[in-house]
C-alpha cells in the first residue's frame, strides 16, 4: 500500500524528471503537466497543481544534487577567491526565506515565463522591489504588484493585451521564438542576484559563476515548475527548498550548539 497514493493523471517522479531534462534542452511555453485542478486560468496558475509530497520530492532532489555535486564546487570557488557568505546563523531570516524570497523572486524572474507581455513593465517593477530587500515599504509595494499580476482575472479579456497583460498575435510569435533565451536568461539572472549573498572581497570574475551554481540549477527547476504547473507551484517549491536548510541549522543550534560554535 502506497503511503501517498498518486492522483489520476499525475506523472510519476521519473516521468517529471525526464520532462524537466527535455524542457531544459528545448524550453517552450506549454503545454501543462497532467494532474492539474480544474478552474479558471488565473486560479489554476496560482494553485500548486500537485500534491505537497511531490513538491517535497523535488526539494529533496535539489538538496541532494546541490549538496553532493554543485555545493562542493561553490565552496571550492569561495575558498579560492576568499568569498564569505553573509548568512548569520544566529539570526536566521525565516520570514525572508519562507515568504519574501519565494513570492518576490518568483514574480520577478518567472511570472513572465507564461505571460511575456508583463516582461516590459511587471518584471522591472518587481526587480525594483527585490533590490530594496525585505521591509514594510517594499512589502506593501510587493502586495500592490501582486494585485496587478492578478488583474487579468477581472480585466476584459478582449482588451488585456492593450493593457499590458497579454501580447498581440505578432508579439506571441516573437516571444515563442525568443523563449529559450527568456527561460535561460531568467535562470541566469536568478543565480546572479544571489551573488549579493556573499562578501566577494577580491574574488576573480572567473570564479563567480561557480559560486552560484546551486542557485542556477535550482532556478532551472523552478522555471520548469512555473511553466509546467504554475506560479503557485514554483512559489511553494521555492519556500520548501529554502526552509529545509534553515530548519537543519535551527535544529543544530538548538540541540548541538557546540557544533555551530566550532
Amino acid at each position: 500500500m502506497r503511503l501517498f497514493p498518486r492522483p489520476a493523471g499525475l506523472p510519476t517522479m521519473g516521468q517529471e524528471i525526464v520532462d524537466f531534462l527535455r524542457f531544459v534542452v528545448r524550453p517552450r511555453p506549454g503545454p501543462r503537466l497532467g494532474g492539474r485542478r480544474a478552474g479558471s486560468g488565473m486560479r489554476s496558475d496560482l494553485s500548486p497543481n500537485a500534491p505537497w509530497w511531490r513538491l517535497v520530492h523535488w526539494a529533496v532532489l535539489l538538496w541532494t544534487v546541490n549538496i553532493f555535486v554543485f555545493a562542493p564546487l561553490a565552496l571550492s570557488a569561495a575558498d579560492a577567491g576568499g568569498a564569505q557568505h553573509r548568512l548569520d546563523i544566529h539570526n536566521l531570516p525565516w520570514m525572508t526565506a519562507l515568504i519574501w524570497a519565494p513570492i518576490v523572486e518568483e514574480l520577478t524572474f518567472r511570472h513572465a515565463l507564461r505571460r511575456p507581455a508583463m516582461l516590459w513593465w511587471f518584471v522591472p517593477l518587481m526587480a525594483s522591489i527585490l533590490v530594496q530587500g525585505a521591509g514594510v515599504a517594499s512589502g506593501l509595494m510587493a502586495a500592490a504588484a501582486a494585485l496587478l499580476a492578478l488583474a487579468p482575472a477581472w480585466y476584459p479579456a478582449d482588451h488585456r493585451w492593450r493593457a499590458g497583460w497579454r501580447t498581440s498575435w505578432r508579439g506571441r510569435r516573437l516571444a515563442r521564438r525568443a523563449y529559450p533565451w527568456l527561460f535561460h536568461g531568467a535562470a541566469l539572472a536568478f543565480a546572479a542576484v544571489h551573488l549579493f549573498n556573499f562578501r566577494l572581497n577580491a574574488m576573480s570574475l572567473v570564479l563567480l559563476p561557480l559560486l552560484v551554481l546551486p542557485q542556477w540549477v535550482t532556478g532551472l527547476v523552478l522555471g520548469w515548475m512555473r511553466v509546467r504547473r504554475g506560479i503557485g507551484a514554483s512559489i511553494a517549491l521555492h519556500a520548501i527548498f529554502n526552509g529545509g536548510p534553515l530548519l537543519l541549522i535551527g535544529l543544530v543550534l538548538h540541540f548541538a550548539p557546540q557544533l555551530a560554535a566550532g
